[in-house]
């Protein structure tokens, strides 16, 4: 490696922020230009970071994907109430695909397994 070629790192929060700025802005930012308050910078970066990124509104994917998956149940749920008989298995199909995507983001507690037709009112209760 030359003296001019950068060693490659993974830079996480800088990637996002660049991701967020190119298709979002920074200007609609709750507090934008205001100084950050001193509480921010003493004690765990991780715990401050997590605190900033909440207090700006930012969701993890994983969350909002959990949002759409409890929607949907609650669709799929209330569609075989009225219609016991009527096909939807192939959205349950795409349900389960977004329950494994959210397994993948999620932390380890949080994850959960794929439905069926069967069990649609049980896992309504666990993903409420």
């Amino acid at each position: 490696m030359s003296n001019d070629e950068k060693p490659y790192y993974n830079d996480l929060i800088g990637d996002m922020l660049k991701r967020n700025d190119e298709t979002q802005g920074m200007q609609h930012l709750k507090g934008a230009g205001k100084p950050l308050p001193k509480e921010y910078f003493s004690g765990d970066t991780f715990q401050h970071f997590q605190r900033i990124a909440k207090d700006a509104g930012y969701k993890p994917h994983w969350l909002k994907l959990q949002h759409e998956i409890r929607d949907e149940l609650t669709s799929i749920s209330e569609i075989l109430e009225v219609e016991p008989h009527t096909d939807v298995e192939s959205r349950i199909q795409k349900l389960n695909e977004k329950i494994r995507e959210h397994n993948k983001h999620c932390p380890p507690p949080m994850l959960k397994g794929t439905v069926s037709r069967g069990t649609i009112n049980v896992a309504k209760g666990y993903w409420m």
